[in-house]
């Protein structure tokens, strides 16, 4: 069974994902790349961010790179979004003509990629069964 991963959300949003188009890059006054150098280097070839380790949702340091981003171009996405989210990224950066189209599309991934991860619901633990009897004092 093939799903999308922007309907259905396999795991929670730790990954992160630099939106490359919107990005300001070394100029930005609130720069990831200082904020949290060990998830985001600059492209040495646009000169924006990119996130370059993942795993580290939890870390304070990123999660303040992604909440004090001025272009909002910093998002925590799924393993499997961000894959595809990396290979529509390179296609629009990688193709000198007319890319609003593949723009738009990544855009309205990442919305979609937002408004799905927040509903997220961990798989339900199923209760321990024990066929020990247990007396009660």
């Amino acid at each position: 069974e093939c799903l999308d991963p922007f309907d259905i959300p396999e795991s929670e949003a730790f990954d992160v994902f630099v939106n490359e188009v919107l990005c300001v890059g070394k100029g930005c006054p609130y720069s990831c790349v200082k904020r949290a150098p060990h998830a985001f280097s600059y492209d040495p070839s646009t000169g924006t961010a990119r996130a370059t380790s993942q795993g580290h949702g939890e870390d304070y340091r990123v999660q303040l790179a992604v909440g004090q981003c001025p272009r909002n171009c910093i998002h925590f996405v799924t393993p499997s979004q961000r894959i595809i989210l990396e290979e529509l990224l390179d296609s629009i950066l990688n193709v000198p003509f007319d890319i609003s189209a593949e723009a738009d599309l990544l855009y309205s991934l990442i919305v979609k990629a937002k408004f799905e991860n927040n509903r997220y619901q961990k798989p339900k633990k199923q209760p321990k069964t024990s066929t020990k009897n247990v007396d009660w004092f």
